[in-house]
């Protein structure tokens, strides 16, 4: 099964984020990751959904969200084309011990150290799924107490543009 990148464009209006994910679920479609949040116009909401299947459950998920009433654009996004990046934050367990080699695999990654105690060190990371990804496995030795991941966030490359016609 592949992995597949959809950006929706719906109605900045209540209910619609409910209504697209309910659609996957009556489908039994699995949800990798959603993100959403408001566009450069306050009456749109662009919603980034990261799931897999093969093309024909692609195609349907498609076909199904266009149907809905606040959707107004469905866009597949192809790795190809598309620049994407997730955000982690991971709480880290600190000591001395440990300390120096959690710092220098941050430095490697890009990671920022955004909140340190003589506990715990809370890294924060952006990039591309694998990086991400790579970061924690590299992060499970030292002890990880605590992590959240915002999903997936993407746009085609060049000039295209998911926007209303």
């Amino acid at each position: 099964m592949e992995r597949h990148v959809i950006a929706v464009l719906v109605a900045n209006v209540s209910g619609v984020l409910s209504r697209v994910s309910g659609m996957f679920t009556r489908r039994g479609f699995n949800i990798d990751s959603l993100t959403v949040g408001e566009t450069e116009s306050s009456d749109f909401s662009r919603i980034t959904v990261s799931f897999h299947g093969d093309s024909a459950v692609q195609e349907q998920v498609v076909k199904q969200l266009a149907k809905l009433h606040d959707v107004k654009e469905v866009e597949v996004l192809r790795p190809e084309e598309t620049v994407s990046r997730e955000l982690l934050l991971v709480k880290v367990k600190n000591d001395s011990e440990t300390r120096q080699d959690i710092l220098a695999a941050a430095n490697v990654y890009r990671a920022k150290i955004i909140d340190y105690s003589l506990e715990a060190l809370c890294c924060e990371i952006t990039g591309e799924t694998s990086k991400v990804e790579a970061f924690i496995e590299l992060m499970k030795p030292f002890g990880i107490l605590e992590m959240c991941r915002t999903g997936l966030v993407a746009l085609e490359r060049g000039c295209n543009c998911l926007k209303t016609k």
